[in-house]
């Protein structure tokens, strides 16, 4: 009997307010199917089998934050590692942390200063990974500003720097594996973007960050 009321109701609106209740429901069905999908593929989704794309990854920027979390999980997952980043140091200290926990596991470390020259970078990565079957690259590298900026505050040698390393390095890197992926025809590849390309696509006082992370 309310369901009837409700109905009759509902037809003894004017159009608009139909056509607003149907949009009004559509929205709310589109944001309840996309947060049960969520929920799937970020809690439920089975595991992939990395090792499937080859015995070895590739991870830049592997010696703090996202970078060293997937290094590790990479290590935990059974795969041999290629780890790039700029200083030799905090390589070896991220190297010898991986090791110990996960004895097994071989690792290449190479010395890349992404905002030097990139050839040469690119060179030392082509040389390292000869060979190998890497099979999974995390493509991590990246920088932001020091601290927020308006636009027109961010200097040459930043905005340089932010293009130079948040495109041109991950799309070089990209270049110098995917023939080796092409060839085995298997891969995965993991670009690290960035909430502030995302949640807020014209993020304040980064607006070039954003940019190249988007």
């Amino acid at each position: 009997m309310e369901f009837w009321f409700i109905v009759q109701h509902f037809k003894a609106q004017p159009i608009w307010v139909r056509f607003l209740s149907f949009l009004g429901l559509f929205c709310l069905s589109k944001f309840t199917l996309m947060l049960l999908r969520w929920v799937y593929v970020s809690f439920l989704i089975p595991g992939k089998n990395l090792k499937k794309y080859g015995s070895w990854a590739l991870v830049t920027a592997p010696t703090d934050g996202i970078g060293k979390g997937f290094a590790f999980q990479l290590a935990r997952k059974g795969l041999n590692l290629v780890l790039v980043g700029r200083n030799p140091d905090k390589l070896k200290n991220v190297s010898d942390a991986i090791k110990a926990k996960f004895g097994k596991t071989q690792i290449k470390n190479v010395v890349v200063d992404f905002s030097g020259d990139l050839s040469e970078g690119i060179r030392r990565i082509e040389e390292a990974i000869e060979g190998l079957d890497v099979g999974v690259l995390i493509n991590n590298v990246g920088v932001s500003y020091p601290y927020v900026r308006f636009f027109q505050e961010v200097d040459e040698e930043l905005m340089k720097n932010l293009v130079h390393i948040n495109i041109e390095g991950t799309t070089k890197v990209m270049q110098a594996l995917l023939p080796g992926m092409l060839k085995r025809k298997k891969g995965a590849i993991v670009n690290i973007g960035s909430g502030a390309a995302v949640i807020i696509p014209s993020d304040p006082l980064y607006a070039v960050y954003a940019a190249t992370k988007a």
